[in-house]
């Protein structure tokens, strides 16, 4: 037991490998779009969960904003997004997002939000609503919601496919061996049945996973079967980043030729798109995937 500590401990403080560098945010983009989601009261996952690509996406006026609060009822363990009761819901929150989306002048938004399962429906009403503003106030831009599980349930999921999304993005994050430790409080099958609702109801839908938590090539190339068995159209691979001491700490800092090949197996799977790379996250180049 001992020595598994002390190996995680090592592996935490892992040298992060040249290909994971990234520059520090800066210019006139990024402080333009820092500007409209502080003046809206609003929440990004890009600064929520320390995404290393706020500053290259931040600079193309991009930017994927989080709904439902910054509070999560979850603790997943590689998640920076801050957990515990959420005080309140905020009703006017898709109205300012779509008031900001309109202000970055966004041709393709991503939405995302916190688990909320002390709601009823677990904030699914707030989502339809938000994709509502954004059409009201930016008609012409593409819509893509990146959705919790909502516990499988099939009422919530159907109230946001019924207002119209252009993409539904669920992601499995990892294998199902390491849910327990990595989502304990998300089941692998309700991630499949998610999917494969949404695909039921005509989706495009998306799904992606972060690398070098403990997994095997097998079972990497598993989960990616079972995605396409539910006729999963995009795929995100990208490798996980310790965002503080207190979270699971890396196993191993993937090589970009082993994304580069799971790529070329999941194209030959039958994904439309598939995005991997070390510094790859769920809404990155999102515009580019369809």
């Amino acid at each position: 037991m001992l020595n598994s500590a002390v190996n995680s401990k090592q592996r935490s403080h892992q040298r992060r490998p040249d290909w994971l560098k990234v520059r520090l945010p800066f210019g006139e983009g990024y402080n333009d779009v820092k500007r409209i989601v502080e003046n809206g009261g609003l929440h990004t996952v890009c600064q929520e969960a320390r995404c290393p690509n706020i500053a290259e996406c931040w600079e193309r006026r991009t930017a994927t904003l989080m709904i439902l609060g910054d509070v999560c009822t979850r603790s997943c363990g590689f998640c920076a997004v801050k957990t515990g009761k959420p005080l309140f819901l905020d009703l006017d929150e898709p109205r300012r997002v779509g008031e900001a989306v309109k202000k970055m002048g966004l041709k393709h938004a991503v939405i995302t939000s916190v688990n909320r399962d002390e709601l009823a429906d677990g904030g699914a009403a707030i989502f339809a609503e938000t994709i509502r503003q954004i059409r009201l106030q930016v008609p012409g831009c593409k819509v893509e919601v990146l959705i919790p599980d909502f516990k499988g349930d099939s009422k919530a999921l159907k109230k946001i496919i019924d207002s119209g999304p252009d993409i539904l993005n669920h992601n499995t994050e990892t294998v199902p061996r390491l849910y327990q430790r990595v989502r304990p409080q998300g089941r692998y099958e309700w991630t499949l049945n998610v999917l494969q609702f949404a695909k039921q109801e005509g989706m495009i839908t998306k799904s992606g996973m972060m690398l070098g938590l403990g997994e095997s090539t097998d079972e990497i190339l598993k989960v990616m079967s079972d995605l396409r068995r539910v006729k999963v159209n995009i795929l995100t691979l990208g490798q996980y980043l310790q965002p503080t001491k207190n979270h699971l700490p890396v196993g191993r800092y993937v090589h970009p030729d082993e994304f580069a090949m799971l790529k070329k197996e999941g194209m030959k799977m039958g994904f439309s798109h598939v995005e991997s790379g070390p510094l790859v996250r769920s809404s990155y180049h999102a515009d580019e995937h369809v």
